[in-house]
């Protein structure tokens, strides 16, 4: 048997079914890699299955073709959360300042904000319980 004695041209197959099948898993394979959300690197795959099924006369065979794809999983995202207690109830806040206790600038809104990320004016509200020392007849 010679090469030619074979005709099964695989982007003729099924009218060029599985060409299609191979072309999408390539554009799949070509956003994967142009994510930034993933690792440059990573090696991605395209794997081809050729199924051949004969029959009990093996004069004709049934050909089932699958296409897949191996991709790069995103990244992961890191982040610091602060935790505590609050009345005896467990909290949590992502650190957003980049150190515990510090406040920053947003640079969205260019607000003063906390640690957490919470507008310093809006806390000061909630804080309403300050004691000014320096008003005569104030008793503590």
């Amino acid at each position: 048997m010679t090469k030619k004695d074979i005709n099964f041209d695989l982007s003729k197959i099924a009218d060029g079914g599985l060409q299609e099948k191979v072309d999408r898993a390539l554009a799949k394979v070509t956003k994967n890699i142009l994510d930034l959300n993933t690792e440059a690197k990573k090696k991605r795959k395209v794997t081809i299955n050729i199924t051949l099924a004969p029959n009990d006369n093996r004069d004709s065979v049934d050909v089932v073709t699958d296409v897949r794809t191996s991709l790069a999983p995103d990244v992961g995202v890191a982040t610091t959360l602060l935790v505590g207690e609050d009345n005896g109830k467990p909290v949590a806040a992502e650190l957003k300042s980049g150190v515990v206790g510090q406040t920053y600038i947003d640079p969205d809104d260019s607000q003063l904000k906390t640690d957490t990320g919470e507008p310093v004016d809006e806390v000061e509200k909630k804080n309403d319980k300050v004691i000014d020392f320096q008003q005569k007849g104030n008793e503590a």
